[in-house]
């Protein structure tokens, strides 16, 4: 065997036998716990996996339930506000015309204050003794006020009117605005309720708290408080107009009424004036005869004293005569007596007579003053009736429908009296 064998080594040192060992069981412990921690660990993830799904999942159907809940919430106020918006939409309407039939009563009023002051102007043009605080002044002067009353309560009616209306507006103004933001709500509510992670429209966002958002609780106050506050002005809207509407109605019929009222004393004082124009009739009659009898008389109460002329003549010129008796025949004897009485008498005959003419004369000039007044108040009673006939034609006007006068109403009111009946019959 040589001497000399030459080996190659690395210039590394060299673990002993009990270290190679030693490495060995130290790397199967390390393997067995990194393999336990893995296992460990594994089950972990799995079951934190496992859970997260089923927690994501569970959320995810919860959301959507909540989404549909709110979709329904938001859809059930939506629809009640729809509603409302409908009656106010409804109330509006017919509280708007019943602003405008208010409006036309007011006008009505006008015309009747127009025609009511038209007869009491034109009652004033009576002369005289007809000119009189009657009952027909005394109703048109209270269908005057009634009207005015009326016609003042009405305006009062329409302000108010008017301003509800725009009270009304203003709510429906609110309820739009919520319905169309509900409406906005649900849409993207239902948009948010179809997102699923398929999607393609998702993305991350900017996720952070919205300061301007309030609570469930104050939302729902809201929602009920505009609901009531809706409620509450449909309901006085309601009671306003149909108190106003009962008020127009008993407005016309106090009117009607009135109105009546006045016609019949109209006609009254009409069938008044014709009965006292037709007894002045009868006295004119009368007097007239009167005066024509007087009128004879006077004319033969002249000739009779036209007559005694030549019978004075002839006394006084006998008288005369027998003064020119001569010597003692000159005397007072019968003759001359009862000449002498004869005319005296005749003298005393023609103061009679003359006292007669002079108070026939004056009963005959009194009776003709007497007769100059009664055709004065002859016209001014025909004056007067045909001035109530004329107010009451005028009036006709305020008759419609059922009342409505006939077209011969003025010759049914000149014939309505037939007071010519009462005219007697001439002897």
């Amino acid at each position: 065997m040589a001497k000399f064998v030459s080996t190659y080594e690395k210039p590394l040192p060299h673990i002993s036998l009990p270290d190679w060992y030693a490495t060995q069981w130290e790397l199967r412990q390390s393997s067995d716990a990194q393999r336990s921690e893995a296992h460990r660990l594994r089950d972990f993830s799995k079951s934190v996996r496992l859970e997260t799904d089923v927690r994501t999942k569970w959320d995810i159907n919860i959301n959507n339930d909540r989404l549909a809940d709110r979709v329904t919430e938001l859809s059930k106020w939506k629809n009640d506000l729809e509603d409302l918006t409908q009656q106010l939409l409804f109330e509006i309407h017919s509280l708007s015309d019943e602003k405008t039939n208010a409006e036309r009563e007011i006008e009505n009023m006008s015309n009747l204050l127009q025609v009511v002051s038209e007869c009491i102007s034109t009652r004033d043009r009576r002369r005289r003794t007809e000119l009189t605080y009657d009952e027909t002044d005394i109703q048109l002067k209270k269908e005057l006020c009634m009207v005015a009353n009326i016609k003042d309560a009405l305006t009062k009616r329409v302000q108010t009117a008017w301003e509800k209306l725009n009270s009304l507006e203003s709510v429906k103004f609110d309820l739009s605005v919520d319905t169309q933001d509900k409406n906005e709500t649900i849409k993207i509510d239902k948009e948010n309720l179809e997102l699923d992670r398929t999607c393609a429209n998702i993305s991350y966002k900017p996720i952070g708290e919205k300061t301007h958002s309030i609570t469930y609780t104050t939302w729902l106050d809201r929602c009920r408080g505009i609901k009531a506050l809706a409620d509450d002005k449909l309901s006085d809207s309601y009671s306003f107009r149909e108190t106003t509407r009962v008020m127009r109605e008993h407005s016309w019929n106090d009117i009607r009424a009135q109105q009546d009222a006045t016609d019949y004393t109209l006609r009254k004082r009409i069938y008044q004036t014709q009965k006292a124009r037709n007894e002045l009739d009868w006295q004119k009659l009368k007097v007239q005869k009167e005066m024509e009898v007087l009128k004879k008389e006077i004319t033969r109460l002249e000739g009779a004293l036209t007559s005694k002329i030549d019978v004075v003549k002839c006394a006084q010129t006998r008288l005369e005569n027998r003064a020119y008796r001569p010597g003692y025949e000159l005397c007072k004897d019968d003759v001359e007596t009862g000449l002498w009485s004869e005319v005296l008498q005749l003298k005393q005959t023609k103061e009679n007579l003359n006292g007669a003419i002079e108070s026939a004369k004056t009963s005959y000039n009194s009776l003709e003053s007497l007769l100059t007044r009664i055709d004065h108040d002859l016209d001014d009673k025909q004056h007067s009736m045909n001035i109530d006939i004329m107010c009451l034609d005028s009036r006709s006007i305020l008759k419609t429908g059922d009342r409505a006068r006939l077209s011969n109403e003025t010759d049914r009111n000149i014939v309505l009296t037939r007071m010519e009946k009462e005219l007697p019959l001439e002897s």
